[in-house]
């Protein structure tokens, strides 16, 4: 009886999820679909394929607005972000899971508690901070936000390394081995799932970050993709056919990204959920 629940249980999350997916594939075809129509062709053929393929919004986007500079912002500020904030939670996580010290269920308990509350609900005191650092405008002050930002990246890599057999250590010790030596040469190579998992995951939420980079760079010239669309968003009516054209811009890199590493996706989240 039991397994006949779990079936239909089963059954339903695949139906649902096919029906999720579906209504996704429809929506990002029909932008991208809508991305290649005249304004004319939009109003009147909303949902419909092109009458005629033009490019004149990608034009419009890329040469006359500079919508390279943004993505090239982008491109800089979430490969950063990403590296740091994967070293520094990887090294934190690997400190906390495999060594005892006093401190060591206050901290667990402190960066379970950061998982609770949103960034936003601290953005007062951080832009304070942070404008008396003279961090506001510039990448730097960004890639600290972001990567302070770790305490999903750090619960699963801490629920990886607590996994791993201690002799790993102990052989690496014996051989004369340092601790970062083992940390770097050892831990990191076999945390490579779990590495491109929270990798995709954070460079998916960076890159289409709009909150941190509308309240912290103001700049016309250190604006990011997100913030570049904001702009056409803003006079939807005059600018949706550029809408269009500059989200499906937009949207590549994380396809591609996700279709070279969807493998080590599932690898890595398998990993860093197995109970002990």
């Amino acid at each position: 009886m039991i397994k006949k629940k779990q079936g239909i249980a089963g059954w339903a999350a695949t139906v649902i999820l096919a029906l999720y997916c579906l209504i996704a594939v429809i929506l990002i075809g029909n932008m991208i679909l809508s991305s290649f129509k005249t304004k004319t062709d939009l109003i009147y053929n909303t949902f419909g394929f092109p009458k005629l393929f033009v490019f004149d919004s990608y034009a419009k986007v890329v040469i006359d607005d500079g919508f390279l500079r943004n993505f090239l912002n982008s491109v800089i500020l979430t490969f950063v972000s990403v590296a740091s904030l994967l070293f520094f939670s990887a090294m934190t996580a690997y400190g906390i899971a495999r060594y005892e010290f006093r401190a060591k269920k206050f901290l667990e308990m402190y960066f379970l508690v950061g998982l609770m509350f949103p960034i936003q609900i601290a953005i007062l005191p951080l832009f304070v901070i942070m404008r008396g650092l003279h961090l506001t405008n510039t990448f730097l002050g960004m890639v600290i936000l972001y990567t302070a930002n770790l305490s999903f990246s750090l619960f699963i890599f801490s629920r990886f390394f607590r996994q791993l057999p201690s002799a790993l250590h102990e052989s690496a010790v014996i051989d004369g081995a340092s601790e970062f030596r083992i940390f770097a040469q050892i831990m990191m190579p076999i945390s490579k799932p779990v590495i491109f998992t929270v990798g995709l995951i954070s460079f998916v939420q960076i890159w289409n970050d709009f909150y941190l980079p509308l309240v912290f760079l103001t700049k016309r010239a250190l604006h990011t993709l997100p913030l570049a669309i904001y702009q056409y968003l803003a006079n939807f009516l005059a600018y949706w056919n550029y809408v269009f054209a500059a989200a499906t811009l937009a949207l590549v890199p994380i396809i591609v990204v996700f279709f070279l590493f969807s493998e080590q996706i599932i690898a890595g989240l398998a990993a860093g959920s197995v109970k002990e």
